[in-house]
């Protein structure tokens, strides 16, 4: 492991036992009445489903962004986030959300074709004004087809089942959200990780890297299961949570070497970190009810997207 490994580890060591006590209530094991029960049963799966989810969403969010030569591209702005939820959607509007591995199915089939769909349209070579039109495009599709849905609920029940799946969260999560998520996650990790020295040879250009026998084709399919896995997953467990793979890349790239490879794990890292506090800082807040996770990563990641937007801007400027 990295240096920037290992320090992303250590706060995790240390932010993991404190979201253990963190909430409305804050758990003293030694006087609070059912301490055990509640840390084992609701505190204990939140969190590790917390640090599953934020790491496929940084790990998805460093591959695209090596792959694509692009620092804005992230799993929700470039429409991934959103077929996956369409796809969780159609399984609440069908009625098959009771069922183990319908949801799971259709979020992963959902973020794997809009993967799919953005290569297709986009290609690897296409640019950031294409890359970025094509993932809005598909984005914009993916909510149309979920507003519809919403629509054309068919009781008030489902809507409103929809409308607070996709506002994204971990409240009442529990072990079997975990054996759903973090099997996916780990192997979607997997998978981008063994792509990274062929994510590498893509800095180096087109030319270099087909020299280096590098093919591309087999590459884009390996990131379209990676990215579909890690990130239908995590969408199949907590609903829409935005901005965690673009936030996090950018703050670990300084503390890595910047090649592709060598900011997967850190970023993993970073993205469990991030999700595990904010939604320990969630269940702290005073509210009146619970202010759901996707909301809060949002208010966060949207001004953090326009600074990106103005840095980059600033360099076309001096450029």
């Amino acid at each position: 492991m990295t240096r920037a490994s290992l320090i992303l580890a250590a706060l995790l060591a240390i932010a993991f036992p404190l979201s253990m006590l963190a909430g409305r209530v804050w758990i003293d094991p030694a006087t609070t009445p059912n301490a055990a029960i509640i840390l084992a049963e609701l505190r204990l799966p939140r969190g590790l489903l917390a640090m599953t989810v934020g790491a496929g969403l940084g790990a998805a969010g460093a591959a695209m962004q090596g792959y694509l030569r692009n620092p804005l591209a992230d799993p929700g702005l470039f429409g991934i986030a959103p077929g996956a939820a369409l796809g969780a959607v159609a399984s609440f509007w069908l009625g098959y959300q009771a069922s183990w591995w319908a949801l799971p199915s259709m979020a992963l089939a959902g973020a794997g074709g809009a993967m799919a769909l953005l290569a297709l349209i986009a290609g690897r070579t296409g640019g950031i004004a294409l890359f970025t039109l094509a993932g809005l495009m598909i984005a914009s599709l993916a909510g149309a087809l979920t507003s519809l849905a919403i629509s054309l609920a068919p009781n008030a029940f489902a809507m409103s089942q929809i409308v607070t799946w996709l506002m994204g969260a971990l409240t009442d999560r529990s072990w079997s959200d975990v054996y759903l998520a973090a099997p996916l996650t780990l192997a979607g990790i997997v998978i981008l990780a063994l792509a990274g020295r062929d994510l590498d040879a893509l800095t180096l250009g087109d030319a270099t890297t087909r020299s280096l026998g590098v093919d591309t084709q087999r590459l884009l399919w390996w990131l379209i299961a990676g990215i579909g896995l890690t990130v239908g997953s995590g969408v199949a467990a907590a609903g829409i949570i935005g901005f965690v793979g673009l936030i996090v890349p950018h703050l670990v790239r300084p503390l890595t070497d910047r090649r592709p490879s060598s900011l997967l794990l850190p970023s993993a890292l970073a993205g469990a970190l991030l999700v595990l506090v904010a939604d320990s800082l969630v269940r702290v807040l005073p509210l009146v009810t619970e202010l759901r996770l996707g909301i809060a990563l949002s208010l966060i990641g949207a001004p953090f997207f326009l600074w990106l937007l103005l840095r980059m801007r600033r360099g076309e400027l001096i450029g």
